[in-house]
């Protein structure tokens, strides 16, 4: 009897012991835990701080650069005016701004995923200001529109300012508040500025659509009515308060500085509209890596990437090198209607284009070798077209 009650008090003994361990145990475990949840909060908080201000300042990833992402509907009539900016590095189409993850093209322009059309440019604070690209932004939108962007309809085409940090949040209320007061405008101004979020990179085919699809490009923007109504808005100031790459000074030469330049061969295909014979001139067969400028300003046109053997004798590409510098006119000449095209700056005659060239575009650009001059990829720096060396690296 005695070794049965020594043995039950001692158990009570242990018993107890493992019930102090247990609360201390518990009274640690909660004071650590309550401690890591606050902290694990506070964290979280400063991290979503810091991955937003990591994602702008992606933005200060290698070489220094920054991030800039706009709405303005159609993301394919945006990329064009920030790709020509100095100091702007890549201009990238993509969806933001919605709650699901990797959308679509179909889905987001269903408006179903919360997204819009944006594009996201990494540029050289150095070269170019935030300041400057919002004066770019603004004059390529209508921001009194709340349902969308001209032709586009919905939420997906609205336009906004994702910023990425408190500086860009500033700036860009600033702009847009001196734009409301400015009279520009007969509505006030309804572009959401909102902190950036999740960029995601649209499908391949968006990219650079203006490039890829240039008459496609231009008969869509045509219709769309931005071009009109951004001229009845801005007017001539379209063209100022920022700097363009290769702001060399591309323009049309006196009509005896012209005599003297070109070799009579040249003269008359630019400036009369006259076509050169088929396998007997001198780029229809060049197979070296360069770029092809206007013989008359060296205004970049057209690039060996996209050269091929059309069987026609003459140089033919599938699309520009520069669609800016592309003009087309409608050709009623010869008893046919054809589309000529011809250089923006010193509006030399080039050749034509055809809807039956090969993909991706389905272009046929058969130009004169008389209007253009070569300049191979090994001269691209000491000719004053360094900028284009990229497209020849392996």
């Amino acid at each position: 009897m005695v070794t049965f009650i020594k043995t039950v008090v001692c158990l009570e003994k242990k018993m107890r012991e493992m019930k102090k361990a247990l609360l201390i145990f518990l009274i640690l475990s909660l004071l650590l835990g309550g401690s890591n949840c606050k902290g694990s909060q506070g964290e979280q908080m400063s991290t979503v701080e810091k991955m937003g201000e990591k994602e702008t300042h992606v933005t200060m990833m290698e070489g220094g650069e920054e991030k800039a992402t706009f709405a303005g509907g159609c993301f394919w009539c945006m990329e064009s005016p920030f790709e020509k900016l100095e100091g702007v590095k890549e201009v990238i189409s993509g969806y933001t701004g919605g709650h699901k993850e990797d959308p679509t093209y179909k889905e987001v322009s269903t408006g179903g995923t919360g997204h819009v059309e944006a594009v996201q440019i990494i540029y050289d604070p150095s070269k170019i200001t935030y300041s400057e690209l919002l004066n770019v932004f603004w004059k390529q939108v209508d921001p009194t529109d709340s349902s969308g962007q001209f032709v586009d309809r919905g939420q997906p085409y609205r336009t906004a300012i994702f910023y990425h940090d408190e500086e860009q949040k500033h700036l860009a209320e600033k702009s847009k508040e001196e734009l409301n007061k400015s009279g520009r405008y007969d509505r006030p101004i309804v572009t959401q500025i909102v902190k950036s979020s999740k960029f995601y990179r649209a499908e391949e085919y968006h990219q650079d659509y203006y490039k890829k699809n240039p008459i496609r490009y231009k008969y869509y923007r045509y219709n769309s009515g931005r071009d009109r109504y951004l001229e009845n808005i801005w007017g001539e100031k379209m063209k100022t308060n920022y700097r363009e790459k290769n702001n060399k000074n591309y323009k049309k030469p006196t009509e005896e500085e012209l005599r003297k330049k070109l070799t009579p061969l040249q003269y008359k295909v630019t400036q009369k509209n006259a076509t050169e014979r088929a396998f007997n001139n001198e780029y229809w067969n060049n197979k070296k890596d360069g770029i092809y400028v206007d013989i008359v300003s060296g205004e970049p046109l057209f690039s060996s990437r996209d050269k091929y053997d059309s069987g026609t004798g003459w140089p033919t590409f599938t699309k520009p090198l520069e669609s800016e510098n592309i003009v087309e006119k409608e050709d009623r000449s010869l008893f046919m209607k054809r589309t000529e095209v011809r250089s923006k700056y010193a509006d030399s005659h080039l050749g034509h284009v055809f809807p039956d060239g090969p993909e991706p575009t389905g272009l046929r650009y058969c130009l004169n070798s008389a209007a253009l001059r070569f300049i191979p990829k090994e001269d691209l720096e000491k000719e004053g077209y360094g900028e284009y060396k990229k497209l020849f690296e392996k």
